[in-house]
């Protein structure tokens, strides 16, 4: 990239920084915007503070926050310096936490408020520096809950100590921060059930930020609203780290992005560029476009004619579009599969939708695409300077695991080098542990190589694909499929709101629902089973009442309903 010199998170923010000093950088949906300059120089005084801390090139700091601009700050304060930041994700427990503190070896944490209850009982003495990041005020080791609340910013140190910091900080040189140098450990969602700490470097993450930019590229008029946490790679590098490479502005909601929340930003902000999981759309799709659509049965006859249901899907597609601000031209799906029928409608809405492909390890995109050229449940191409093959392709279906190489591969695991050797082919390919294929450039996701059921007769049986065909019912809202007893079993969460909806005036009492539901369930079976081989048929199907429980990518965790 022009005036990039070396392909570090320094100069990437220094190169930005000149080039886009007065632009919007970060900013509150409803607040003042952080620019460029504004952004580089809040960095320094961070900077200061850490050093003033003891922190030095190499040492691990924590992020355990929800998203703000004060997030970027932190980071890019961590990694600029030469430490290495570790994000957590906000929606770990107590004891999550305290372990990745413990297994990082952190020495300082950026803590917000809200997050705050989750370290106050942490007594390890490795961590000697609290920082509040709410508003950057140091906080004392007696600090609890009870004083935090009653916190006063007190961001002043004694001007000998911040004379000596700054003359440390002046003696840093971008060549200390080297593109191998470590940038940061991110310890995954744990779908396997235990936390691993991915490390990734400078070159890593600058690496595949440019790349993705060969894929859609970004100018300094863009806007994001991030709605996606931060700690994840997925967020970090596509909605951090690659529009401040460009000069583009990102805008935080200070609350969950419910409806409530999420539809007025839409309209203020008019987002040109968003990145999302599978869920959010499938959740608008089921919860409100299709009962729209079917809302009576003269609509729901119309629905069911290919033709008039594509012209349907348009006409709701507009009005989609023009709820989420009516600017956007970029909406990126990741994280997990897109049910079928819900890219369908995007489709036929002709809806500015791409989805990529990619992994924690892989920094974390592997393939993508650009709205203009998407390809039905393809994932996209991938880009020229990273390289992908499929291993051990099944001779008949082209199939196999997809194995990665390039600057976007991660350096391995935190302290776990057998873990590490065991993703690494001897020749150096990073095994993804997916199965897919390649047609025509174009890479296509099965599914995860541990899922795999493997047939009475030696059938590959995919779980994903299964799952696809019964989340394509409009009473399912989610499910997983996996083999129990030599038997394919379905778990399948309702869509209950919808099924109230239309079902409750019929059944009069607990027990007549009951009925309903149980009916339902076998009319559901059947109905898959006739949409898929025999050897892949369901034999028994199980209501999931709770929503499955998630990663914060929104996939389910698996291992806890199929171990």
């Amino acid at each position: 990239m022009k005036g990039l010199d070396r392909l570090t998170l320094k100069c990437v923010l220094e190169r930005s920084a000149v080039l886009y000093a007065t632009k919007p950088c970060v900013s509150w949906v409803n607040g003042k915007p952080i620019r460029y300059n504004e952004f580089l120089e809040q960095v320094k005084e961070i900077q200061l503070y850490l050093l003033d801390g003891g922190i030095g090139k190499g040492d691990k700091v924590a992020i355990l926050s929800e998203n703000s601009p004060n997030w970027g700050i932190s980071y890019f304060a961590i990694t600029t310096l030469g430490a290495i930041a570790v994000p957590i994700l906000p929606d770990f427990r107590d004891n999550e936490v305290h372990h990745i503190l413990r297994h990082s070896e952190s020495k300082a944490v950026f803590i917000s408020k809200k997050q705050f209850v989750k370290i106050e009982e942490f007594d390890d003495d490795q961590i000697n520096l609290r920082i509040l990041i709410d508003d950057f005020s140091i906080l004392p080791p007696e600090t609890t809950i009870a004083k935090l609340k009653k916190t006063i910013s007190k961001r002043t140190r004694p001007i000998s100590k911040l004379k000596d910091s700054a003359l440390k900080l002046t003696g840093l040189r971008s060549s200390e921060v080297d593109e191998d140098d470590v940038a940061c450990i991110l310890y995954t969602s744990g779908t396997t059930g235990n936390s691993k700490g991915v490390v990734l470097t400078h070159k890593n993450l600058v690496f595949d930020s440019i790349e993705i930019l060969t894929i859609q590229n970004v100018i300094e008029t863009d806007r994001f609203v991030s709605v996606l946490p931060l700690p994840h790679t997925y967020e970090c590098t596509l909605g951090l780290i690659m529009p401040i490479m460009k000069g583009a502005s990102i805008n935080y909601l200070d609350k969950l992005p419910t409806p409530s929340v999420l539809l007025p930003a839409l309209q203020k902000i008019k987002p040109t560029i968003m990145l999302t999981v599978p869920l959010i759309m499938e959740k608008i799709f089921k919860n409100k476009i299709y009962p729209t659509l079917t809302a009576n049965p003269i609509s729901k006859t119309l629905y069911n004619f290919p033709p008039t249901r594509k012209l349907l899907h348009y006409i709701a597609g507009r009005k989609l579009y023009k709820s989420f601000g009516g600017k956007l031209h970029f909406y990126g799906i990741g994280g997990a599969l897109l049910s079928a029928d819900v890219e369908k409608f995007l489709k036929d809405a002709k809806f500015p939708y791409a989805i990529g492909y990619g992994l924690t390890e892989t920094s974390p995109l592997i393939a993508g695409a650009n709205p203009n050229f998407t390809k039905f449940r393809s994932t996209g191409t991938v880009p020229s300077n990273i390289k992908v093959r499929i291993y051990d392709p099944d001779p008949k279906t082209g199939e196999g695991e997809i194995q990665a190489m390039g600057d976007n591969v991660m350096k391995g695991y935190f302290k776990d080098p057998e873990r590490t050797k065991e993703v690494f082919t001897d020749d150096g390919w990073f095994k993804t542990g997916d199965l897919g294929i390649l047609k025509n450039g174009y890479l296509y996701i099965k599914g995860r190589l541990k899922n795999v059921i493997i047939g009475a007769s030696g059938e590959n049986i995919y779980p994903e694909d299964i799952e696809s065909v019964i989340n394509q019912h409009h009473d399912v809202l989610e499910s997983i499929v996996y083999e129990a007893d030599g038997k394919i079993v379905a778990r399948v969460h309702l869509n209950y709101e919808l099924i109230d909806k239309e079902h409750k005036s019929k059944r009069t009492n607990e027990k007549q629902m009951r009925e309903f539901i149980s009916d339902l369930l076998q009319d559901i079976r059947k109905s898959v089973n006739s949409q898929v081989s025999t050897f892949s048929s369901i034999k028994r199907i199980i209501e999931q009442r709770e929503p499955f429980v998630k990663t914060p990518t929104k996939k389910i965790k698996r291992y806890l309903y199929t171990e």
